[in-house]
């Protein structure tokens, strides 16, 4: 196995552990795949099973959708505030109110009598009208409608960043999408490297066997030497557990694998596909110039950005603005006799207490440079100013990777057809150097030399291939384009 494999063995390993946190991919068995059976799958029908399980995403989904509440209810902040309360006192002392209706009533009786009646009498004729000193006395009922509304013109500024929120959650889950079908994809195509690289081990250990057989025959006709015979058995030998373990490590993997898209434990997955890239033509410059603007990091970034200034608006229009407040209160009360509710039906005996109130506040206070609202507004300030640099940054590390991911391409391709020629030639020493042993003319380290070579050249070409697809799914990602479709254009 050369070291270009290993690195992409290693490569694929590392985003097992990476797409295992980032996917979270443990959904419930399905009836259809139940274990011990096995399931072919495309690397279509592998993201879209995963897209469907990711427990990742599905949480995104629960944060996109708060967000989504927040602007379309963000208009809520110009609702009135209506309460309605309904109080039923007790006053412990009732004899000042007893004396004060006691003589209200007598020296009303005098005035119509036009004579002055006895102070002693008024008791009586208060007991008269159905005036009584009683338990009821101390009770005394009251009603509340309350309704108030405030408005500022920051509101109007809190309304557009909630619609800003919900625009640039829109962005992160579109980022964490995108993410994941990468990811998904990176490892479909790294087990098909697996596979294939298993194919070409076990096309050497079957060669390495037939010569062993053939070895045998040579020995028993005399043909051959008894150290010939021990040096291709062993040869086979030792690549029997290599192959072995290559398979192993490979069902593992795909184990492994069907566990992370929520397969139930025990489920054979088999790949159908290759590792063919579909080769396009580009320059960095160019791409720069038509989709640099594109990418889901700086559009998120932006977002952010828009949503701070809205902020910091909201907070300037609330220090340098003042605030309107409309109140009533619509406060019926019956006291006292609240506990005769013989007398709740007769309108006279409720007085009404509300009020109407329009205020116009203005938060001096939070004019002043040192005070608590303003030093929030310089935060924000420098928060803005600290992302618009991550902005340049980002935009001058965009360049770096697309350049990067441009030559890689660019390298990838070249390699793959540059190998394709070194396999024909590997291929056609190898078959000369088989036709050359079989005849006794060739050692069997002669051969097995140029058996490497032929297996260097194609797993180099796999790799190369494998790593032109990587690099075309990280520039599409970095991108935010389809580079496929736009190169068949």
């Amino acid at each position: 196995m050369n070291r270009r494999f290993m690195a992409a063995k290693k490569l694929f390993s590392i985003l097992t552990v990476v797409f295992f946190i980032s996917a979270g991919l443990f959904a419930q068995e399905e009836s259809e795949n139940s274990t011990g059976k096995k399931v072919t799958l495309t690397v279509e029908q592998t993201v879209e099973y995963a897209l469907k399980n990711s427990r990742s995403l599905k949480s995104n989904d629960i944060d996109l959708g708060i967000k989504e509440r927040a602007s379309k209810y963000g208009w809520n902040v110009l609702l009135p505030t209506v309460q309605a309360s309904a109080t039923m006192s007790r006053s412990t002392k009732t004899d000042s109110t007893w004396d004060s209706m006691v003589s209200g009533v007598g020296q009303g009786a005098s005035f119509a009598a036009g004579t002055f009646i006895p102070q002693s009498a008024w008791e009586t004729l208060a007991e008269k009208v159905d005036l009584k000193n009683n338990e009821s006395l101390h009770w005394a009922a009251v009603g509340t409608i309350g309704v108030s509304w405030n408005f500022s013109l920051a509101y109007i500024q809190q309304i557009r960043a909630s619609k800003a929120e919900y625009e640039a959650g829109k962005i992160t889950w579109d980022q964490s999408n995108k993410e994941t079908i990468m990811n998904i994809k990176k490892l479909f195509y790294g087990l098909l490297l697996q596979q294939e690289s298993l194919n070409v081990q076990k096309i050497s250990l079957e060669n390495s066997r037939q010569r062993a057989v053939q070895a045998e025959t040579n020995y028993k006709n005399g043909a051959i030497p008894e150290l010939s015979l021990l040096n291709t058995q062993v040869a086979y030998q030792n690549m029997v557990p290599e192959v072995e373990t290559a398979e192993q490590t490979l069902n593992q993997q795909l184990d492994t694998f069907a566990f992370l898209l929520g397969m139930p434990v025990g489920t054979e997955i088999e790949l159908s596909g290759s590792i063919e890239p579909t080769y396009i033509s580009v320059t960095s410059d160019e791409l720069l110039r038509k989709y640099s603007n594109e990418s889901l990091d700086i559009k998120s970034m932006q977002a952010n950005i828009d949503v701070m200034k809205m902020n910091l608006s909201a907070l300037n229009l609330s220090s340098y603005t003042p605030a309107l407040s409309l109140s009533y209160n619509y406060q019926p009360s019956l006291a006292p006799y609240a506990l005769d509710f013989d007398k709740w039906s007769k309108s006279d005996n409720w007085k009404d207490g509300g009020a109407l109130s329009l205020t116009l506040a203005w938060n001096l206070t939070n004019m002043l440079p040192f005070s608590s609202n303003r030093q929030k507004a310089q935060d924000l300030k420098d928060n803005i100013a600290k992302l618009e640099l991550s902005m340049e940054t980002l935009k001058e590390n965009q360049k770096v990777q697309v350049r990067k991911a441009v030559d890689i391409l660019n390298q990838a391709h070249e390699q793959i057809v540059a190998m394709e020629r070194n396999i024909a030639l590997a291929q056609r020493s190898y078959d000369m150097s088989a036709r050359s042993y079989r005849n006794g003319m060739t050692e069997l380290l002669d051969l097995r030399d140029a058996e490497t070579q032929l297996n260097k050249a194609k797993l180099g070409q796999l790799n190369q291939k494998y790593n032109y697809i990587s690099a075309l799914m990280d520039l599409e990602y970095t991108l935010n384009v389809n580079l496929i479709e736009q190169n068949n254009k």
